[in-house]
């Protein structure tokens, strides 16, 4: 048995559609499905069963001796989100929780970091594990502060020795791909400009305040979500790989570049309009990210990742410009 928590989400239910490609047992779910529209994801998936975060660690206690791996892709992953209690709850707590769940009755524990950790890149973004690495990195959002949290004390836990048989965190990068359209502003720019450019209208980009990048000019490390999916399967079938691994591609590409990719697979001329990004935003605002992918390569994974116009434009033409969009 497979368990993912945030199963309906974005990244857990593309994850649910490629552990029932495996056809090696059976996936559940914990998520609530019927908020924000989530549940339209799972409408395609054999799914043993659905359970609220609320019943998690009872449902553990009951059925853990089925369990291979629990996937831990469930958090708030608003970056606007302000509520310190509730990040902590959800983000934090429940985490650790479902670490000393695995670390106990042994099982795998696979989790979602996030590049939000970095902050502004100022420290760059190397996955170094180090106690003085880590300290040094200051998220620039509540978000990216939880899972950094959450990272260091999953890291402390493993120089005491006692872990879970394997565990991975893995810091996402701009991931984009179907079953993303619950997201709201969260949505990856693919999602959020594709209805303008298949109107063949300009479509709107945050202009840049900073003196060393171009309107568009934004740099961001972007990756398909089946990539992700696929390195979360090799985790799977490569069970002595632990530690916390970045997970980009490696290169960074402008926003510029991902609306041309858009419009291009549309066979549209790419028009774009900059506006001015919000004064509450600037502070916080990543003008460049991009994973340094070493150590997972190190690690044995060999595949290369999907190239931003060929994942942009598989996205597009497989699923958003076509009457169903999910996956």
């Amino acid at each position: 048995m497979y368990l993912i928590t945030g199963g309906a989400g974005f990244i857990g239910s593309n994850l649910a559609a490629g552990l029932e490609a495996r056809g090696d047992g059976e996936v559940v779910v914990c998520d609530w499905p019927e908020r924000d529209g989530k549940g339209r994801n799972l409408d395609k998936r054999d799914i043993s069963r659905i359970i609220p975060p609320e019943e998690i660690l009872p449902f553990l206690d009951t059925h853990g001796g089925e369990l291979t791996a629990l996937f831990h892709m469930g958090a708030i992953s608003s970056t606007t989100e302000t509520d310190v209690n509730l990040v902590l709850d959800t983000n934090v707590r429940l985490s650790m929780d479902l670490w000393e769940w695995c670390r106990q009755h042994q099982k795998r524990f696979i989790y979602a970091s996030s590049a939000a950790t970095y902050g502004d890149g100022a420290q760059g973004f190397d996955d170094d594990e180090s106690g003085a690495a880590l300290a040094a990195l200051r998220p620039l959002n509540l978000y990216g502060w939880s899972k950094h949290l959450f990272d260091r004390h999953v890291l402390g836990m493993s120089r005491g020795g006692a872990v879970p048989p394997q565990w991975v965190g893995l810091k996402f990068f701009n991931v984009y791909g179907p079953n993303e359209y619950h997201k709201g502003t969260m949505k990856s720019v693919v999602c959020q400009i594709f209805p303008t450019a298949k109107e063949g209208k300009p479509c709107r980009l945050f202009k840049s305040h900073h003196p060393d990048y171009a309107d568009g000019g934004q740099l961001r490390d972007f990756i398909s979500v089946g990539d992700c999916v696929d390195v979360m399967l090799w985790l799977l079938d490569n069970p002595g790989v632990n530690g916390l691994f970045n997970l980009g591609t490696g290169e960074a590409r402008s926003f510029a570049d991902l609306a041309a990719a858009v419009y291009g697979a549309l066979e549209k001329n790419c028009a774009i309009d900059y506006v001015e990004t919000p004064v509450e935003l600037r502070d916080r605002y990543q003008y460049f990210t991009q994973a340094r992918m070493d150590r997972l390569r190190d690690a044995g994974y060999a595949a290369p990742f999907t190239a931003l116009e060929e994942g942009v434009g598989r996205y597009v033409r497989e699923f958003l410009d076509t009457p169903d969009a999910y996956k």
